[in-house]
Formats: structure tokens, sequence, C-alpha cells
């Protein structure tokens, strides 16, 4: 089982003041190439894994960013660490229908 869950919102700056999405969407690709299990969420992406793993995924979001034009990136990170394993399903189950 994984030890970390990581929620992120990257926040980048777009060169001329356009929309961010497709900034997002080049990070959100970065996990879904990553391997990494993972969330997207309205506001956040959630990814669980081991905490290394996890902080590299962020670090290739950050760099594939700055890459594709953006001048300065802003991300809000949560980490939830469990040395006896964590999960996104055992966190919400208790919440689903």
């Amino acid at each position: 089982m994984a030890q970390t869950l990581l929620s992120i919102q990257v926040i980048p700056k777009t060169p001329n003041g356009e929309d961010s999405i497709p900034y997002v969407d080049r990070a959100i690709e970065v996990i879904q190439k990553s391997g990494v299990k993972y969330q997207v969420n309205p506001l956040e992406t959630t990814l669980e894994g081991e905490l290394p793993e996890l902080l590299e995924v962020v670090r290739q979001m950050h760099e594939v960013l700055i890459e594709a034009g953006s001048p300065s990136v802003i991300s809000q990170i949560k980490i939830a660490h469990y040395p006896s394993g964590i999960s996104m399903e055992g966190l919400t189950e208790k919440y689903r229908p």
C-alpha cells in the first residue's frame, strides 16, 4: 500500500495573460504519463504513491510548464504521509453512495 497522498494545484502564470487551463492540461499529462495512481478534481489533483516518486512528478510538472512558456509557476501542495499506508479510497469510502 502507498504511504503518501499528495494533492497539487498548479497555478501557472501565462506569458500574455491567456487562459491557464491549457497549461494545467499539460501538467496533468505529466501525471498521466508517470504511472502513479491519481484522481483529477475540479481544483486540484491527488496522487497516491511513495513520497520521492510523487515529488519527482511535481518537479516534472513544473519543468513542462516552464518549457511550455510559463514564466513562473506556483503550486499549492498538501501531503499526507502514513508509514503504515494510506489510500484515496480508504479516506473517502465512507462518503461514497
